[in-house]
């Protein structure tokens, strides 16, 4: 259980983020076409796994645009942006903000992603909600770098997890 907080607020998630050098968790998530995302069609390729509560909050509107522009210049590098949004929330922000180098996908439907790399909120007024955080794999799905955001209100640390590439 990872502790984190709301405007100064305390609260805690259901578990831990995955451990530096641990495989990938399997993972079923649903992407805007409402197609599924699943860890095996990531094979290959480095991986930065954008977690945040909420496509309708500025920071995690902000992460998911810093990650779009950067995502472009990444050589065999997929950007997954993780929220339990509903797709069709996840399709109209990125249409709108005119977003095409991430992929959205959303944990809606069982909310196993957030449970498997424990960051489901576990109390509080987001409870049920991921926490923000950022988890980067490499070409043979292994975890390189992990960051659980202490303030839900703040932006990770976008320089360390790109620099860990």
């Amino acid at each position: 259980m990872s502790t984190i907080t709301l405007k100064g607020n305390i609260f805690h998630t259901v578990g831990e983020l995955p451990a530096k050098g641990s495989k990938l968790p399997a993972f079923k998530l649903v992407k805007s076409d409402l197609s599924l995302l699943q860890a095996d069609d990531l094979k290959g390729k480095k991986v930065v796994f954008n977690i945040f509560p909420s496509l309708d909050t500025d920071v995690c509107a902000a992460s998911v645009r810093k990650f779009n522009a950067t995502a472009s210049t990444l050589e065999n590098t997929v950007v997954v942006c993780v929220s339990k949004d509903l797709p069709f929330a996840h399709k109209r922000f990125c249409t709108v903000e005119g977003l095409n180098n991430v992929i959205s996908a959303s944990d809606f439907r069982d909310g196993s992603f957030g449970i498997d790399f424990g960051v489901t909120i576990a109390d509080g007024p987001l409870m049920g909600l991921h926490s923000r955080a950022i988890v980067l794999v490499n070409e043979n799905g292994l975890i390189t770098y992990t960051e659980q955001v202490p303030e839900i209100t703040q932006e990770p640390d976008y320089e360390a997890a790109l620099k860990s590439l």
